[in-house]
């Protein structure tokens, strides 16, 4: 009897584990994507949960960040600017929306390792610097290494602007 109730303990453990693990790791599949399939989504990986103020859309955010091709090769930094941190508004334009999405939720401290497909960064275009070589191919899935330094809470809106008239 006592086997018996062991064995149905480590069953239990393991379908617990494995239910855990894909929830973990497997993806989350975005609409229209086949089951496993992670391709159009962007990744995040946790690295550092941070403990302060929580990036939300509108907030002001501040990183620091690595970017990366797939084969390592660095196309972009904070270090290459001064290491200033990156600072903008979540959710307008301007920073591609992969990178957003990837920021978005994270709390002040926090790292994240970013993974973004082509379609949530520059799609079927190449990057080119100001002499016209090509620093990120067309269609790249593009890594990135984040680090949420600071957040600002959003920008109230102007006031005094009178009501529109009819």
């Amino acid at each position: 009897m006592a086997k018996y109730i062991v064995g149905v303990i480590i069953i239990v453990l393991l379908a617990v584990g494995g239910y855990y693990a894909y929830m973990q790791w497997g993806g989350a599949a975005q609409a229209g994507d086949q089951p496993g399939n992670t391709e159009g989504a962007v990744q995040a990986q946790e690295v550092t949960v941070g403990e302060g103020a929580e990036a939300t859309p509108g907030s002001i955010v501040s990183v620091l960040y690595v970017g990366r091709l797939p084969d390592g090769t660095v196309f972009d930094s904070s270090e290459a600017h001064g290491n200033d941190p990156l600072r903008f508004q979540l959710g307008t334009p301007g920073i591609i929306a992969g990178f957003q999405i990837g920021v978005n939720g994270m709390k002040e401290g926090g790292e994240r390792l970013l993974a973004i497909p082509p379609s949530f960064a520059y799609g079927g275009e190449d990057v080119k610097d100001a002499d016209g070589n090509v620093i990120i191919p067309a269609n790249s899935t593009l890594v990135f290494e984040v680090r949420l330094v600071k957040v600002e809470p959003a920008p109230e809106a102007p006031t005094g602007t009178p009501a529109p008239t009819q």
